[in-house]
């Protein structure tokens, strides 16, 4: 895959109080591609990244209804994967990509 695809599969790293806990066990989270697979994470993050995956663990949120203006309406669905490094490696998602 070249580096325009592999930005298509990881949107943004997402950066909430669970994400945080996460992260002291060696797991970082990202926002993925819906249609993205866990071999084609593994192989994005460790090809942007430089480091080592263990494990990669993927969730599906569903978009909630919501009103826009008066008029119901859906947000989109959100695919997370919770990305586990191995021992010694580290991403920093605060200084940016």
């Amino acid at each position: 895959m070249n580096k325009a695809e592999l930005y298509d599969v990881i949107r943004k790293p997402i950066i909430t109080e669970k994400a945080t806990m996460a992260s002291e066990n060696g797991a970082v989270v990202f926002e993925v591609a819906i249609d993205a697979n866990k071999p084609q994470i593994k192989e994005a993050i460790e090809s942007l990244f430089g480091v080592k995956v263990k494990a990669v663990n993927t969730s599906i949120t569903k978009g909630k209804v919501k009103r826009f203006k008066g008029r119901l309406g859906t947000r989109k669905d959100v695919k997370k994967a919770y990305v586990t490094l191995e021992d010694g490696n580290t991403i920093d998602v605060t200084t940016g990509l």
